[in-house]
């Protein structure tokens, strides 16, 4: 027996002492936290040069595509035909032309942000009307390339910009900033909830996300209105339009990170941050953007965040429903998403230990 037995612990020993196969040795490095670690460090490889290549992509050399452009007085001969001809030339672009018949009904068609020019007849010359609230990389690309082309062709042009920008925000990206804030601490937000109050139950998570988006997004308006005074905003309706910009997005990620665990950080980063931001028309006009990113950011909510902000801001009394659609949108198929698949939710609590505690003889 004593032999028997020595011999099969010989072999034990044997069996531990040779080498690992290959199998072995992939199936101890899947279980090891190296994989996903080694994963992440290609993933953050690679989302750093796609997030530099999508924006300098936007940013570097916008160049405008279609201008909706509206015309008062005759632009069809003369020196307004021979202008409008010289500017589509030296902008390598088409000018939207819509005719209306007086300049009030013009100048109303730039408050709804149909038109982001005016263009007038002015004797032998041209009045070239941008305003700086709709785009102020287009209204700047109006105005420079509108002396050019006048000096090129000998028509006196006069150009104002009817819509100029607030002092605290020259460049126009005040507003960019702000919503990308919101944008990114929502899904951030998001995501210590998932990993420091991980017993949260669905509901609860929802409700502490409500909260931190109200909070949140209280504490960046005042931040940029009240205490540096960068902006004028009509505070109320600019503070919940960045708390369901922060909601939107930190459910965005509470879907994803339902749907596919600890990957969820990929969908949402690309969405709202690789995708959403540069499209959003923030920093850069929607004319100027490739036309494809100038449609697909406005159904995108960092797209319907900039574009109900700036409209709250500068073009008081014109707001839009669909922004707020675009975000609800999201906000609610986000949410359902989350509620219809919370068995999967990583977390939660689980109440029913207290009755299996009770003793069996109870």
């Amino acid at each position: 027996m004593n032999e028997a037995s020595g011999g099969g612990t010989d072999a034990a020993h044997g069996a531990h002492g040779r080498p690992p196969t290959r199998a072995e040795k992939w199936a101890a490095f899947k279980e090891s936290p190296f994989l996903p670690a080694l994963v992440l460090v290609f993933i953050l490889a690679l989302a750093a040069g796609l997030f530099a290549g999508s924006y300098t992509y936007t940013m570097a050399n916008p160049t405008p595509h279609r201008v909706p452009t509206a015309v008062v007085g005759d632009m069809e001969t003369g020196s307004g035909r021979t202008f409008v001809t010289g500017l589509e030339k030296a902008l390598n672009t088409s000018l939207v032309l819509t005719r209306y018949a007086t300049g009030a009904e013009a100048r109303e068609a730039v408050e709804e942000q149909e038109e982001f020019a005016i263009l007038r007849t002015r004797g032998t010359g041209v009045e070239l009307d941008v305003a700086g609230a709709s785009g102020a990389s287009v209204a700047q690309v109006l105005a420079e390339t509108g002396v050019k082309v006048g000096q090129r062709t000998g028509v006196p042009v006069v150009i104002r910009d009817i819509k100029p920008l607030q002092d605290g925000d020259p460049r126009g990206l005040a507003l960019f900033y702000i919503s990308l804030a919101a944008v990114i601490i929502g899904f951030v937000g998001a995501i210590q909830l998932s990993v420091h109050a991980r017993a949260l139950n669905p509901a609860e998570r929802i409700a502490f996300t409500v909260a931190y988006s109200l909070l949140g997004a209280f504490a960046i308006a005042a931040v940029v209105d009240w205490l540096l005074g960068a902006l004028d905003l009509p505070f109320a309706e600019s503070w919940l339009i960045l708390a369901l910009t922060m909601f939107t997005s930190g459910m965005v990620f509470t879907m994803f990170n339902t749907l596919m665990g600890r990957w969820a950080m990929l969908p949402t980063w690309g969405l709202m941050v690789l995708l959403g931001n540069p499209s959003s028309g923030g920093a850069v006009s929607w004319p100027l953007l490739p036309s494809v990113l100038g449609h697909i950011g406005r159904w995108l909510p960092p797209g319907a965040s900039v574009n109900a902000q700036h409209t709250a801001v500068y073009f008081q009394g014109h707001q839009h429903l669909f922004p707020f659609l675009v975000l609800g949108a999201w906000a609610l198929v986000s949410s359902t998403v989350f509620w219809v698949y919370r068995h999967r939710h990583p977390g939660g609590r689980d109440r029913a230990p207290a009755h299996a505690a009770a003793p069996a003889g109870a």
